[in-house]
């Protein structure tokens, strides 16, 4: 079983990290492979409405959004971290994540999820909720933990300090572990992955 964490802050080792770390030592302890990937500090262009990934299975923008796409089997679960911009994630993380799912939503379907966020002192639940909402329309299953998953701190060093913040990160470290091998039990049981209708998709006028 391996978990991948999204990174979605410019500072590599920042507040964010610093949460999401908490997660991946938690899923370590119960023997679960984690990696945690950056974005770095580069430009990630947004989604242009194109539609070619629907015919290749690729974006048209070869960059990091190609490389997890490609390796998105692989994992059973997602953690997305950012810090708080104006009370929403960052851009840079909304576009890369529009390019992952719009083409991957069937290869999203069933795997576990969950958002953190980090901030300064306000704008977390909104974050929270806007970032959340990219799995809730995925058919995936979102890990709850003590508290909405957040840390404060203006430093990674003010984040070590957030007791009951880090302590939520573990927490939803606890639960997405026994989600994990909840799911992996089912399989060896034989119980089937959901069967889905054919999608209906329909807009305000019919």
């Amino acid at each position: 079983m391996k978990v991948l964490l999204i990174n979605g802050s410019p500072n590599e080792r920042g507040c964010t990290y610093t949460a999401l770390a908490e997660v991946a030592a938690t899923l370590q302890k119960h023997g679960i492979e984690t990696e945690i990937l950056y974005l770095g500090k580069k430009p990630i262009a947004g989604c242009i409405a194109c539609g070619k990934c629907q015919l290749t299975g690729r974006c048209v923008f070869n960059d990091l959004v190609n490389e997890v796409s490609a390796k998105l089997d692989g994992y059973d679960g997602i953690v997305v971290g950012s810090p708080v911009y104006y009370a929403g994630p960052t851009g840079q993380l909304t576009a890369f994540l529009d390019r992952l799912f719009y083409p991957n939503e069937a290869r999203m379907a069933g795997k576990l999820a969950a958002s953190v966020v980090s901030c300064r002192r306000g704008g977390a639940s909104a974050a929270f909720d806007r970032l959340n909402k990219y799995f809730l329309i995925s058919n995936m299953h979102v890990v709850g933990s003590q508290y909405w998953n957040q840390v404060h701190g203006f430093t990674p060093d003010d984040v070590r300090k957030d007791k009951e913040g880090l302590q939520t990160m573990r927490t939803l470290g606890e639960n997405m572990a026994w989600l994990l091998k909840c799911i992996e039990a089912g399989k060896k049981a034989g119980v089937p992955f959901p069967a889905y209708e054919a999608r209906v998709r329909t807009h305000f006028i019919n």
